[in-house]
């Protein structure tokens, strides 16, 4: 067992090093200057978002599809992971990861047109999408549809299954001394409970947790800056000069290097808001939507509340309470946020706890949709059923047991994801801009 692990950790390391880096970053970069910087657009989405699109056809609203996509997009990879981020790459990689929600605003644009530009109707109704049918009906790469789908299957019980229900019943026993299999079989039986009314209950509980949720977090953020407000304009300042003059960091923070700073808070954003994965334009497919743009727009808007809002509050809340209370031991990644959250009387740990507890929840609810859409293309409808049971059961498993085999697994099969999908976004441009052009720049957004 560990010699598997000490492998797929080295395939880890090298799927999710610079040159990775650099293809998604540099695909962000692209699609924003190549769609003429649909960020612009952001608060157009915004408003999108919360609309009915009575004209439309799909399964489930266009706010029903962007909640489904936040809930498995907003994890403990926007509590942890900016911690981790600040730990190994100093206070400006904050900025860092800031920056690259920002450019992946336009690759989450483009994931999410192309899902419905090449989405299909099965026979009994229904939209399905996503990169697969991209790489297949866009580009006639079948054998690459069949690998996205595959490593999307694999993914989907490892980074977005047992990872998280880990992460819910260690913080149990941590916070309140449960035994693990308690908690694991308590969130297992809610999971199921959910999970067997199909996507349209999968939709209609995210709809209802996700703003619930974010609200909550983002709400007590505020109220954790509030509380270290001498120390809020210092954090920004430190943020910003770090991310490009290491040598300023301060009060207790050792700089590091700009190319450590950028490597970290790239990685982590990207690990976040998942923009250039492949996942979002799954369920993105099955919005009730007239026209392609439409769904891109709404869908870009869910980046912006994972990374340009959630994260960053998350960081500047990280590097406030270390600069109020330089006792905090910032080197510890694992640890850096609970010791942050922790030193604020009274809100810090429930609102860490509350935020951890329910993104990680509606995080396992998300990827089992995108997990069985995977299944559904590679064996049609037969192994949909019992995929979902194995994905039940593996919640508990995960409650259970280390996971440090499947943490390196499960970044392997996310690597091998985005790369089909970057390649067809990269080679589908064309077809970007001409749906972009036809319905955005010509103002013709209510057309079908």
């Amino acid at each position: 067992m560990e010699a598997i692990s000490d492998f797929f950790s080295m395939l880890s390391g090298w799927l999710w090093g610079w040159p990775m880096i650099i293809l998604l970053l540099g695909t962000h970069i692209f699609l924003t200057i190549r769609l003429r910087f649909p960020q612009r657009w952001i608060f157009t989405a915004i408003k999108l978002s919360v609309k009915k699109d009575p004209d439309g056809v799909g399964d489930v609203s266009q706010f029903a599809s962007l909640a489904t996509a936040l809930a498995a997009t907003i994890g403990t990879g926007n509590i942890i992971g900016v911690s981790t981020a600040i730990a190994l790459g100093g206070p400006g990689a904050v900025l860092w990861c800031w920056l690259t929600g920002v450019f992946g605003i336009a690759t989450k644009y483009a994931e999410g047109l192309l899902a419905i530009k090449y989405r299909v109707t099965t026979p009994q109704g229904r939209m399905l999408g996503g990169p697969m049918y991209a790489l297949e009906r866009g580009l006639g790469w079948r054998f690459m549809a069949i690998l996205f789908a595959l490593f999307t299957a694999v993914a989907a019980l490892g980074i977005g299954n047992t990872v998280q229900a880990n992460a819910i019943a260690t913080l149990a026993h941590d916070s309140y001394h449960l035994p693990p299999a308690l908690t694991g079989g308590v969130v297992c039986a809610l999971v199921a409970a959910v999970l067997l009314g199909g996507v349209k209950s999968i939709a209609r509980v995210c709809g209802m947790l996700v703003p619930f949720m974010a609200l909550c977090y983002i709400v007590g953020c505020i109220v954790i800056l509030w509380l270290n407000s001498d120390y809020l304009l210092p954090a920004l300042r430190l943020i910003v000069e770090s991310a490009f003059h290491p040598q300023a960091a301060g009060g207790g923070f050792v700089g590091g290097s700009i190319i450590m700073a950028a490597r970290y808070g790239i990685a982590r954003g990207l690990f976040s808001n998942e923009s250039g994965l492949g996942s979002a334009p799954i369920v993105a497919a099955a919005a009730r939507t007239r026209n392609p743009v439409r769904q891109a727009l709404v869908s870009s808007s869910g980046t912006f509340w994972d990374t340009v809002v959630i994260c960053a509050l998350t960081g500047v809340v990280v590097v406030s309470s270390i600069l109020a209370y330089p006792d905090i031991d910032y080197s510890n990644g694992a640890t850096l946020t609970r010791d942050a959250f922790g030193k604020i009387p009274l809100v810090g740990t429930p609102i860490l706890t509350f935020g951890l507890l329910t993104f990680a929840f509606s995080t396992i609810l998300g990827w089992c949709y995108y997990g069985e859409r995977a299944v559904e293309y590679l064996s049609s409808t037969r192994w949909v059923v019992a995929y979902r049971v194995v994905y039940i059961l593996a919640v508990f498993v995960g409650s259970i047991i280390q996971l440090s085999v499947v943490w390196n697994i499960a970044d392997c099969m996310n690597a091998l994801m985005a790369i089909p999908n970057l390649l067809s976004l990269l080679f589908l441009n064309g077809i970007l801009v001409h749906e972009t052009r036809k319905y955005l720049w010509r103002g013709r957004l209510e057309k079908e």
